[in-house]
């Protein structure tokens, strides 16, 4: 088991092939682990040669940046640190969206919590329609040269809205987005139709977020049952974005490949995401052997027949309501 690295789309910095979400680290929600649990976590990561560590600033209302910050002492120049701007922080008018207000009280917040001069890449977590598309990447490019984030990305959008921004950039010459946070797994290949190509078409990294369909894809959950696990009794989006009779029949073949194989249900399911050419999947983990798990789908090989079943149950989806947010 030999952690790989790449480059970021085409940035210069490169990353683990696998990267760690560290949404889990907080104390709302039953499934969540604080500082000690976590440490244990970040020690695993480490070990096993992940470098990418992905978070937002309103995780656990900024607790899940502290505890990052608080585990990545005397570890910090050797890692690649993200986080995201965007979500209401209070009841306050102002302190949402990607106004240059906002995103530039956030980014001096985050680099707080986080204990650290930059980051290396600072993400919008949505799209803003109520802010010009002009102001927010001034302000990203702002933070760039001010050497506060050394990269810029993306997460959850149409493809039509993040090529606005691309394009936005070019024409005022202003710092670019590198890489794209999409939602993306065997469950939910709606990406596939115009994101991917888009991000393949300019280079863009592909780092998906929810790989496992927040544990779905682990075949913990099982068809007809009702769940009782404390993700899915705290956590909403879980049992909104799955649980259809199509997701069940795409587990059923998971488990099925994953049985002939040997192996685990998640690590079939990274495995097919990682065989997509990915840049690198943010696993969410709650314990360490999740993330040993999730590292050794790097050897787990798909031929084309495999492929092809794994993805052959497969029906459309309809998107999330994530994508068109509205503060």
């Amino acid at each position: 088991m030999t952690m790989q690295y790449v480059h970021l789309g085409r940035a210069g910095v490169k990353v683990s092939r696998i990267s760690l979400g560290c949404m889990p680290f907080g104390r709302d929600g039953g499934w969540k682990i604080e500082l000690d649990e976590a440490r244990k976590m970040m020690k695993k990561a480490i070990d096993l040669g992940i470098n990418f560590f992905d978070t937002a600033n309103v995780y656990s209302q900024g607790r899940s940046e502290e505890i990052l910050g608080e585990c990545l002492m005397g570890y910090r120049d050797d890692m690649v640190v993200a986080t995201k701007v965007f979500a209401a922080t209070s009841d306050r008018p102002n302190d949402r969206g990607l106004s240059r207000r906002h995103i530039m009280q956030q980014i001096k917040a985050s680099l707080k919590r986080l204990r650290t001069d930059y980051v290396d890449l600072y993400q919008i977590h949505h799209w803003d329609y109520a802010t010009p598309i002009e102001e927010t990447m001034r302000s990203l490019d702002d933070i760039v040269r001010q050497g506060m984030a050394h990269y810029i990305g993306a997460s959850t959008a149409f493809a039509w809205q993040f090529l606005k921004a691309l394009c936005t950039s070019e024409r005022l010459g202003l710092e670019k987005f590198v890489s794209m946070q999409n939602h993306y797994n065997l469950v939910y290949r709606e990406e596939e139709r115009e994101m991917i190509p888009l991000c393949r078409q300019e280079g863009i990294a592909i780092i998906p977020f929810s790989p496992l369909a927040r544990g779905f894809l682990t075949g913990k959950y099982r068809r007809g049952e009702n769940p009782r696990t404390a993700r899915y009794k705290s956590d909403s989006k879980l049992a909104e974005r799955y649980f259809k009779p199509e997701d069940y029949e795409v587990l059923q073949v998971v488990e099925a490949l994953a049985k002939q194989k040997g192996v685990s249900p998640a690590q079939v399911a990274l495995a097919w995401l990682l065989h997509k050419n990915v840049t690198s999947p943010i696993v969410g983990a709650s314990r360490t052997e999740h993330i040993e798990e999730a590292v050794n789908a790097l050897d787990l090989k798909l031929d084309g027949e495999e492929m092809a079943r794994l993805e052959t149950p497969y029906k459309p989806h309809e998107l999330f309501d994530e994508l068109i947010i509205r503060l």
